[in-house]
């Protein structure tokens, strides 16, 4: 056996996945777990959800303690971070200067926010992507922001801080329903004229929206141009502190017609929504930055074949990896948690049936059991979403469908159903408020693509009542 370590970057969902199920399926070698940040791996979907509200205790994220990782005999290398890959020779750059030649490498690297030039020489001005800036940001929602004094935004419920969260995807939606739970005004703002669109279609959207204008929450449209800011300090100390997001030109109540240009700053003036905080929730890129090796494509993430392979033992999982689905024929990235975990098992499996595949065969191969082969990895996709007392369920792909059709079962409850469609098949299916058993039956529909009106009739049969 080689005496070069397998390693992983990104001490995430999908790098634990990785390294524990190398350790299972046979890996006895040196195994390196590398992390820019000083946690153990921790789940991230709580940190806009339990952990911001204060439900829950930071401990409670983590995947796994220090005793439960002790027998995988981790060569555990956190607070690090990878900043370069020779692919030919399987060599990573560590920021401490160390190089690592390695037998194999898996890419679990993940996202970055992204976020507005400036925002981050602002006090007040926050993102949400780590660990620290949930506890950053919940603890200014606990008491620790200090309020302008220019009086509460439109549309909030009146006490607490003005909290402004710019971008109305999945992550400031759910923020935004956290924030009203602990009494802040909230004003949501994105480019898009429905909430979620881009994930969810327009009408499910539409019924988000309905639920967040009834909980206090204001819903505006447009562009944000840039801060106002006030001396924190009156000698002059300390970064500046937020005291207002300035809006561009077009904005407009949520439902209107977008602002012109994106959810960046810049641009023509237009009015200001006083903020004691901002968090900027427009969306992430792929952490990739670190791998200028030609040999590898970073276009939108790690582009990996169906086997979740970039290049011969370099393998990726997770919310970096972009990767040939073999159902849906072509590339796809998900940023889902249950991916992060499927993917990174099925990356480790498949890197280790590539190292067996070219080691030398022993005396006696011939009668021994066959390798394990290499598995395309084709996924259902899932992802789930909670705002109040609205659980949003889905799987297949619902973003870029070409055709939804959406039945609201019940309004007021939020019961909705939708179905996706893309080139004539029904591709993904969302739904919130039905039973555990029809969610169930409503996954084994879109498991793969499927003509649509056989889709439609499969799913009137599976919520049938009784």
């Amino acid at each position: 056996m080689t005496g070069l370590p397998i390693a992983v970057v990104g001490a995430s969902a999908a790098g634990l996945a990785a390294a524990e199920t190398l350790r299972r399926s046979g890996w006895r070698g040196p195994l390196t777990l590398i992390g820019d940040e000083p946690h153990l791996p921790y789940d991230r979907p709580p940190l806009s959800k339990q952990l911001l509200h204060g439900a829950w205790a930071p401990e409670k994220l983590l995947l796994r303690t220090t005793d439960q990782l002790a027998p995988l005999d981790l060569d555990l290398r956190l607070g690090t971070r990878a900043t370069g890959l020779d692919v030919a020779t399987r060599t990573l750059t560590l920021d401490d200067g160390a190089e690592l030649a390695c037998a194999g490498v898996i890419i679990a690297t993940g996202v970055a926010a992204r976020t507005l030039p400036g925002a981050d020489r602002i006090d007040g001005v926050h993102t949400l992507r780590t660990l620290d800036d949930a506890l950053a940001l919940r603890s200014r929602l606990a008491g620790g922001g200090a309020p302008a004094g220019e009086g509460a935004a439109a549309g909030g419920g009146g006490g607490g801080l003005r909290l402004v969260i710019v971008g109305n995807g999945v992550l400031g939606c759910e923020a935004a329903a956290v924030a009203r739970d602990l009494g802040h005004d909230v004003t949501l703002v994105g480019i898009e004229s429905t909430p979620m669109a881009a994930a969810v279609g327009t009408e499910v959207g539409e019924l988000l929206a309905e639920e967040h204008r009834a909980r206090g929450v204001r819903l505006l449209t447009g562009a944000v141009d840039g801060f106002e800011t006030a001396t924190a300090d009156p000698a002059g100390g300390g970064a500046p502190r937020v005291t207002a997001v300035r809006l561009a030109e077009g904005t407009t109540p949520g439902g209107g017609t977008p602002g012109s240009g994106g959810a960046a700053a810049g641009g023509g003036g237009g009015s200001r929504l006083p903020a004691d905080l901002v968090l900027v929730a427009i969306g992430s890129r792929p952490a990739v930055e670190w791998l200028d090796d030609p040999a590898l494509d970073t276009g939108d993430g790690l582009r990996c074949d169906a086997y979740c392979a970039a290049a011969p033992g370099i393998y990726a999982a997770g919310d970096v990896a972009r990767w040939d689905h073999p159902v849906h024929g072509r590339p796809l990235r998900f940023e889902h948690r249950m991916n992060a975990t499927e993917q990174g098992m099925a990356a480790a499996r498949n890197l280790l049936a590539e190292l067996a595949s070219a080691a030398p065969a022993p005396a006696g191969a011939e009668e021994a059991a066959p390798a394990q082969e290499r598995r395309p990895f084709a996924p259902v996709p899932y992802f789930w979403s909670d705002q109040y007392d609205v659980k949003i369920q889905a799987y297949g792909l619902t973003a870029g469908a070409d055709r939804v059709e959406t039945t609201v079962v019940d309004r007021a409850e939020r019961r909705v159903l939708a179905l996706y469609g893309r080139d004539g098949s029904a591709v993904g299916v969302l739904m919130a408020g039905l039973p555990p058993r029809q969610v169930r039956a409503l996954r084994a529909v879109v498991a793969a693509p499927l003509p649509w009106e056989e889709a439609r009739e499969r799913i009137a049969a599976a919520t049938a009542p009784g």
